[in-house]
């Protein structure tokens, strides 16, 4: 596997970055406008990951403000599933919300994601709610999910 980079997302990756979250997510894709927006907002921290071609082989973002984080999203191309990438994306997100004082992350993970829910408990996160039909279409519920930093400052 050639060498994969973090670095932090500018509104420059929108390109990469809609390619991947338009394939991933489908239907429920944010808009290619939403996207920007989130690249561009405040309290914002999106990454990317970047192949040594520095095309974009992920991404994932984050909310602060004050105390609290939220995942915002995380994708990767279909090849990078299964290598440890979603973790390393999900780590560096952690690491920044410890570092700017958040003491609870919270997340939305598809009921229907064993694969993603099971990343998540490893990091951690626990089930604490569930927002009935929350992804659309499909009316598929989210499970919150919610991390205590205390352990990792």
């Amino acid at each position: 596997m050639s060498e994969l980079t973090l670095r932090l997302a500018t509104e420059a990756d929108l390109d990469g970055i809609w390619a991947i979250e338009s394939s991933v997510f489908a239907g429920e894709a944010w808009s290619r406008d939403m996207m920007r927006e989130e690249l561009t907002a405040d309290h914002r921290h999106y990454i990317v990951l970047t192949d040594e071609a520095g095309a974009i082989k992920g991404y994932a973002g984050l909310m602060v403000i004050g105390t609290d984080g939220d995942i915002q999203t995380i994708a990767t191309v279909p090849d990078m599933r299964g290598r440890g990438q979603g973790r390393r994306l999900m780590n560096a997100l952690i690491d920044e919300a410890v570092e700017r004082g958040v003491r609870e992350i919270f997340l939305e993970v598809r009921a229907d994601n064993p694969v993603a829910r099971k990343l998540y408990s490893s990091l951690g996160f626990v089930d604490i709610g569930i927002r009935p039909a929350y992804y659309q279409p499909g009316s598929i519920d989210a499970v919150v999910m919610k991390l205590d930093t205390k352990d990792r400052a």
